[in-house]
């Protein structure tokens, strides 16, 4: 070991490099080039000694020879320990209580027999493959306690027999823990990745996690490996939505591509033959399925049930007034992005205001903890609603993000957590509510984690409760958040006190935010200090900032050093964002440099991004060269860029080849394209072939298009069918569908002061800001502010500030705010209020 060592940092001198660098070129994460340099250090794996031999032009099979030396002989090293060590509830299968029947007397937690159903068959065969020698990966999609953790558990029972290996990362968080040792994952390694939102879902490392499961799956020198994980279905439709325009932000796209094609779906109820398998094991003898089956045979939601799901639910709506106000904070807290542990003096002091006024005249002294007892009762399942939990205690050293003048975040006191299913109801059921003054007084009082106080900040915000969201964020940055502490110099720099701002920026910078970091390196380029500017630049593109990267690039192409400009470039790339090379192109390409401009974007479409080719083809149109442009489209086309296809038929009705244009436009709608459809509808359209483009316009619908549906109803309405019209927006409608919605509104209230009380029940029930932001929208249209403004606020209260209309209304309506319970927030200003100096009391609530 200390012979591999040696020449590690004989091969480090020689490059001149230096370990973050090195981590850079070597596509690993700089933790696990620390530990592969650190005496004493464990022996690195397999995949990490062959990327630090490439990097640092060592010869790679005598590396690999002492690395094995160092490991005893032992090639299957790296994270994980033998499946057969396992024990299922430590990987969160759900416990499913005792075996009606026996004695109580020594708890044992006791799995049901398993019942395989269809997604079973898919996780088999993906096992199959893993134990020939491929690597495969399965993420299961399903609701909350349908069997997924359970399903992926029997499924790796054969490789347990081969002799594989499991790693369940979690410590110090499931996304850190990934990031930290993805790279050092060997071959016959099941990688367990159970809610895997807790990794993908990540604010700051998500896309980089998914990045390193790509990469772990790609490389064959790491084959086999396995990765199963599970997700719930709004997290995988949030993390495969893609953005609805060009140029919007698209915070998972490495994620999407991650998942593209490795999902299967766990249905909510067991079918006919499932619960035919089921009552056949209870028959033999398998308590826990006889005793489930008396409750979940009618509606099939047998793991549900197993979980404790519906005793769960009864708890809570038949419960103490007391334990239903707990209850309540915990599933706001959670929804709006509190972590899992919840402490007990923030759940009490949050409730008073969950009470009716004659419930809380009731209560007695030790109302609190007469309440707590009630929830830790165990349902069915062997949950509770609401438990008391032991997190177990960080052993690392902090790490160099944490402020010198930040408060430990520390709990003080019990902490708590809610149960899975109540979380869950409680983000349906209470999605459309904001939370009242005395949950957002406690969780300033009594929250300590700085993630979790801006994530706070953030979900006060969005309702347009500003007074409060500015007091949590100042809260946050008093414990290092460096999100929070940006947000605050933001108002300093706004109000003109770029001195207050810059120091503020410096903390979140110390704190490790890159955000910060950019944002001081802006301030330096604008005072004309490039060499400062560079070098924060640089220290955010460390830190895997892309738009560092992109103003590193951009400097250096300025000065006229194109090699460097190219180097930082290829360096966006191989972290999966060729951003920087379009910007490069794109300045070559106004520089006159077309030969070059044309090779970078090669560059960047040879990793597939066709983005570069329809930019490059905009410019060459821009600059008359429309063969050139109609080259570059047809390439891009090629690649399967739909938005390509519509500018080659547009460029062909340009140049009058009407027939080339719509069979272009025609072989696009062939494969399914809707933007085609849609096109090729309104060429038929203008050529006077109605029938034609009524059929091209209903396929288009048929795929989900919504604007589709609105040009079919146009077209039956100009033709005087208005029946038919509307039974085309019902149908629409029916299927969500809120343009249909609102033309429905319309159509049966003509009037101006039309009722649209029905789609804003909808949306509501639905926790649609969206749709309500388009009602009032349509109401101030039609003049009648006083209900715009109130369907605005309604929005707020689901979170929708995220949409101009919204947030230009309630700033003018409401331009401090507004309280908890909706009425006005009286004068305050931010500026005063930015607490120049971190301070470890709590400061004022409003």
């Amino acid at each position: 070991m200390a012979e591999l060592r040696r020449r590690l940092e004989a091969g480090l001198v020689r490059t001149r490099l230096n370990k973050s660098q090195l981590a850079g070129q070597a596509g690993l994460s700089r933790g696990t080039v620390q530990e592969a340099f650190k005496a004493g250090g464990r022996v690195p794996s397999v995949f990490t000694v062959a990327a630090l031999a490439r990097v640092l032009k060592l010869p790679a099979a005598e590396m690999e020879e002492l690395r094995r030396d160092a490991a005893g002989g032992v090639s299957g090293d790296g994270p994980g320990r033998p499946i057969e060590q396992w024990e299922p509830h430590a990987l969160e299968v759900h416990p499913a209580g005792h075996a009606p029947g026996g004695s109580g007397l020594v708890e044992q937690r006791v799995l049901p027999g398993y019942v395989r159903r269809e997604h079973d068959r898919l996780l088999a065969e993906a096992v199959r493959e893993a134990g020939q020698g491929g690597s495969r990966m399965v993420v299961l999609v399903g609701e909350s306690s349908t069997g997924k953790t359970r399903a992926c558990w029997e499924a790796v029972q054969p490789l347990a027999e081969k002799g594989w290996r499991l790693w369940h990362p979690f410590d110090p968080t499931r996304a850190k823990a990934a990031l930290e040792e993805l790279h050092d994952v060997g071959p016959r390694t099941v990688v367990w990745l159970n809610e895997a939102q807790h990794y993908f879902g990540d604010r700051l490392v998500g896309e980089q996690v998914a990045a390193a499961v790509h990469a772990l799956l790609i490389e064959p020198e790491r084959a086999p490996v396995l990765v199963l994980g599970t997700l719930w279905p709004k997290y995988f439709k949030q993390y495969t939505a893609l953005p609805d325009t060009e140029g919007e932000e698209d915070p998972h796209s490495r994620v999407r591509e991650l998942l593209a094609g490795r999902t299967e779906s766990v249905p909510d109820a067991f079918d006919a033959p499932a619960l035919a398998a089921a009552s056949a094991l209870a028959a033999g003898g398998d308590g826990l399925l006889a005793d489930a089956l008396t409750r979940a045979r009618a509606d099939g939601r047998l793991g549900q049930d197993l979980a404790g799901g519906p005793a769960l639910l009864e708890r809570y709506r038949n419960g103490s007034p007391a334990a239903r106000a707990l209850l309540e904070v915990a599933m706001d807290a959670r929804r709006l992005g509190v972590g899992l542990h919840l402490p007990q003096a923030f759940l009490t002091d949050a409730a008073p205001d969950y009470f009716h006024d004659s419930d809380w005249d009731q209560l007695t002294e030790d109302w609190a903890e007469k309440a707590y007892a009630e929830l830790a009762e165990h349902v069915h399942g062997k949950q509770a609603p609401l438990r008391r939990v032991a997190p177990r205690p960080k052993r690392r050293p902090p790490g160099p993000s944490v402020l010198a003048d930040a408060p430990t975040p520390r709990s003080r006191g019990s902490v708590f957590r809610l149960a899975d299913y109540l979380e869950q109801h409680g983000t349906t059921t209470r999605r459309h509510r904001c939370p009242p003054a005395s949950f957002w007084d406690a969780a300033h009082t009594h929250i300590t984690q700085p993630d979790d106080l801006y994530t706070l900040a953030q979900a006060a915000r969005n309702r347009h409760r500003l007074h409060w969201a500015h007091h949590l964020d100042q809260r946050a940055a008093d414990y290092g958040s460096g999100e929070a502490l940006v947000i605050l110099a933001d108002i300093r720099e706004a109000a003109g006190d770029r001195e207050g701002a810059e120091a503020l920026y410096q903390r979140a910078a110390d704190h490790g935010d890159t955000n910060a970091v950019v944002r001081l390196a802006d301030i330096r380029e604008a005072a004309g200090d490039r060499e400062g500017a560079e070098a924060l630049y640089q220290r955010a593109a460390d830190n895997g900032d892309v738009f560092a990267l992109l103003s590193l690039a951009e400097m250096r192409e300025e000065a006229g050093d194109q090699e460097e400009a190219e180097f930082i470039a290829q360096c966006a790339v191989d972290h999966g964002n060729p951003i920087v090379l379009i910007h490069l192109a794109g300045m070559r390409e106004k520089a006159g440099d077309r030969e070059g401009a044309e090779t970078l974007t090669q560059r960047a479409a040879d990793h597939g991004d066709t983005f570069a080719l329809l930019s490059l083809a905009g410019m060459r149109e821009e600059a008359g060269d429309r063969g050139g442009a109609e080259a570059l489209y047809q390439r891009a086309a090629d690649s399967g860029d739909t938005n390509a296809v519509i500018h080659l038929v547009d460029m062909r009705e340009q140049a009058g080849d009407r027939e080339e244009a719509e069979a272009i436009a025609q072989r696009a709608a062939d494969s399914d394209d809707t933007n085609a459809m849609i096109h090729l509808a309104e060429m038929r359209e203008m050529a006077g072939d109605r029938e034609g483009a009524e059929a091209l316009y209903q396929r288009a619908a048929d795929h989900g298009d919504t604007n589709a549906v609105v040009r079919l109803v146009d077209m039956r309405e100009t033709a005087g069918d208005r029946e038919g019209a509307e039974a085309i927006a019902q149908r629409a409608a029916d299927h969500g569908d809120t343009n249909a919605m609102i033309y429905l509104a319309k159509m049966r209230e003509p009037e101006p002061d039309w009722d649209a009380d029905f789609i804003a029940q909808r949306a509501v029930e639905d926790g649609d800001p969206f749709t309500l932001i388009q009602l009032a929208a349509a109401l101030e249209q039609a003049g009648d502010r006083e209900r715009a403004e109130v369907f605005a606020l309604g929005a707020a209260d689901l979170g929708g500030n995220s949409y101009s209309f919204l947030v230009e209304r309630l700033k003018r309506r409401w331009p401090y705010g507004l309280d908890p319970d909706g009425t006005p927030t009286g004068p305050w200003s931010a500026v005063a209020e930015v607490v120049p100096q971190v301070s470890s009391s709590p400061q004022p609530a409003p």
